[in-house]
């Protein structure tokens, strides 16, 4: 198992989505999360442990308060209740085999007095609902919370597996449920449990009778369904006859103009609209008929009057002007005489008066129509008049025509229209076709759903069949059968325990070697500890000095105790082949400097192949951090700010470029 990814929704002092890149790669396994005491370096490894495992989950903020009040008081103080606080923690696991890819959310709010929780888990990408109903039961197959609480500790507390009592417990829990023994227990259960269930039993002789009514039953139900073949066949040549007939009426009807007969109240109504229009368009012509438009007629003797018009209207203006003109010439004789020539004055004089004469000609022309200023100008716009109307008139008889044509149009196709006398046999005709094949369909729709039901009473009473015949076989050889298997299970059942008991005795050995292994290699005095041995009754952890005298765990200082209790689970981990994420929480809290030196020299980089620690400035200070930087994939430092009281996720750690030291 492996993690990936971990994000944090407003959970405890975590404020906002603040995620965490967990991939390591070989070389390199330790992700190092730095962080002052206060700042959330238990509320994450609380995380890792709530979202596997919720309610059960042994989480050390939680204390004695009921799972609730601990999900309530989790949400961030500065986030919005109701909206709540979520964990999502991304991780791969490789199940028979082939690696699947989990994304694991656990989401709660609070809605007025009642908390909601939701558990969603995708597996390669896809909502898997079954998973996620059921999580609390499929953790325990990937990652057993007695597992899990083995490998996500707390460096000072776990000091207490030194405890002979405690260590006893946890060995045997992690050796049964890590190392497959469980699993060979389990088989020699299963197995008890059938020797009983298989009992010997007296055949039932009602079966022979039972498979003969089951046979006729089947035969019955065989021959309904070829019956039923059959009719639905007649009726499908029937239906297609129907059709033809219909097709026929159909094509009879339309020949004697059915069709025409059909549209005939339209047709009606479309020549009386036709009518109208044209009696409308007619009456615009009369109208206009009834206007100025007939002095079209007298275009010469209107040409002949708009000239005497003028001629009249000339002389008025001539008569207007002439006395006028008169005193015009005398005054511009009187002033500019003077400058003229005797010839120029004369010639002058000539033309005033010539011109004066020729006005008093036009002013004496007879007046014929008389007209005042009104009736000139009604005669001028006479003429615009007559041509607006001419072209309206030509509109209105172009219209008129076309309407009359329409008119004459529709009148042929109701000449054409057949007598209802006439189109009524076709009708009667087609009305009874129509409803044969109606009758023809419904017959067809009965027959087949006649025959799939004889089909699925067909395959029942085949299953029915076989069923009987299956058990009476199984009844013919029970007794027989239920022998061996008993005697199958009680051998087996011997190999188990047999087995069992190698298996404990094998994987006993091989962590005690890796125990002390891990021991030695991690402890200061070399010679404290010469052997280490562990009791397959009742797993007690037993230590040897190189004299062979017991040594009592509680002569260990509490930093040698707590490295013991690392060496522990190293070596369950080393025996179970290292596949286990390790999540260590103030990993070198009470070891003295050379401790420190050794655990991260010697157990860090190898514990596993992902490996999360959780340290202050002063535990991995700078000196261990430089001694444990190549081994590291990632760095991050969690700063907390005291006046938000809210911790985010910075990448790097106290001593290289990514991060900043926050006091």
């Amino acid at each position: 198992m492996l993690l990936r990814k971990i994000t944090l929704k407003d959970f405890g002092a975590y404020r906002g989505a603040q995620t965490l890149d967990l991939h390591t790669r070989p070389g390199k396994p330790i992700v190092l999360i730095g962080g002052l005491n206060g700042c959330g370096k238990t509320t994450l490894l609380d995380a890792l442990q709530l979202v596997l495992y919720g309610q059960r989950a042994r989480c050390s903020a939680r204390g004695n308060r009921s799972y609730e009040t601990y999900l309530r008081e989790s949400i961030n103080r500065a986030a919005n209740a109701e909206e709540g606080a979520s964990l999502t923690l991304d991780f791969s696991i490789t199940v028979d085999g082939k690696e699947r890819v989990y994304s694991l959310s656990r989401k709660w709010s609070v809605s007025g007095k009642s908390l909601h929780e939701h558990v969603t888990v995708f597996v390669d990408g896809r909502w898997d609902q079954v998973v996620s109903a059921s999580w609390a039961d499929h953790v325990e197959d990937l990652f057993p919370l007695e597992i899990g609480s083995l490998f996500f500790f707390d460096g000072e507390k776990i000091e207490s597996l030194a405890d002979p009592e405690r260590a006893s417990a946890v060995i045997q829990s992690a050796v049964q449920s890590l190392l497959g023994v469980s699993t060979v227990q389990q088989l020699r259960t299963d197995l008890q449990v059938l020797q009983r269930r298989k009992r010997l039993s007296e055949e039932d002789q009602a079966a022979i009778e039972q498979i003969r009514q089951l046979e006729a039953h089947y035969q019955d139900a065989k021959e309904a369904v070829r019956g039923a073949h059959d009719q639905k066949g007649e009726l499908r040549v029937e239906l297609d006859k129907r059709l033809t007939d219909l097709k026929k009426a159909e094509e009879a009807f339309a020949r004697d103009g059915g069709a025409l007969f059909e549209r005939r109240e339209s047709l009606r109504q479309h020549r009386k609209d036709a009518a109208k229009h044209l009696a409308s368009t007619q009456e615009n012509l009369i109208s206009l008929a009834a206007g100025a438009l007939p002095l079209q007629l007298l275009g010469e003797q209107l040409a002949a009057v708009r000239k005497q018009a003028t001629i009249e209207q000339q002389a008025a203006e001539a008569a207007q002007v002439l006395d006028t003109l008169a005193s015009r010439d005398q005054e511009i004789l009187n002033r500019f005489g003077t400058l003229l020539s005797s010839t120029d004055l004369r010639a002058f004089q000539e033309y005033l008066t010539t011109d004066r004469q020729q006005r008093e000609l036009t002013s004496t022309a007879e007046r014929i129509l008389d007209l005042n200023l009104d009736g000139y100008t009604q005669l001028a716009g006479l003429e615009q008049i007559l041509h607006t109307e001419q072209q309206r008139a030509r509109e209105l008889l172009d219209l008129a025509s076309e309407q009359a044509e329409e008119v004459d149009a529709l009148d042929r196709q109701l000449e054409g229209v057949p007598s209802e006398e006439r189109i009524a046999t076709r009708q009667a005709e087609q009305a009874k076709a129509l409803q044969a094949v109606h009758h023809a369909e419904a017959a067809f729709a009965n027959a087949v759903e006649a025959y799939e039901a004889a089909k699925r009473r067909r395959a029942a009473a085949h299953d029915e069949l076989e069923a009987a015949h299956e058990q009476q076989a199984v009844k013919k050889f029970e007794a027989e059968e239920n022998q061996r298997i008993h005697d199958h299970c009680k051998r087996q059942r011997a190999l188990f325990e047999r087995f069992g008991d190698a298996l404990l005795k094998r994987h006993i050995s091989r962590l005690e070697v890796a125990v002390l292994e891990s021991f030695t290699r991690l402890m200061r005095k070399s010679g404290l500890v010469r052997n280490l041995r562990i009791d397959t009754e009742r797993f007690q952890l037993t230590l040897t000095d190189e004299n062979g005298d017991a040594v009592d765990p509680g002569r260990l200082s509490a930093g040698e105790r707590q490295l013991l209790a690392v060496s522990l689970v190293w070596g369950l981990a080393r025996v179970a082949g290292n596949w286990l994420p390790s999540v260590i929480d103030t990993p070198l809290g009470r070891l003295d400097s050379r401790h420190r030196e050794h655990l991260v020299d010697r157990y860090f980089p190898h514990a596993g192949d992902q490996v999360l620690l959780l340290s202050t400035d002063e535990e991995i200070d700078e000196r261990l951090y430089h001694r444990l930087q190549p081994s590291v994939a990632h760095t991050y430092t969690l700063v907390h700010d005291d006046t938000t009281f809210a911790t985010t996720v910075e990448p790097g750690y106290w001593w290289n470029s990514g991060a900043e030291h926050v006091a």
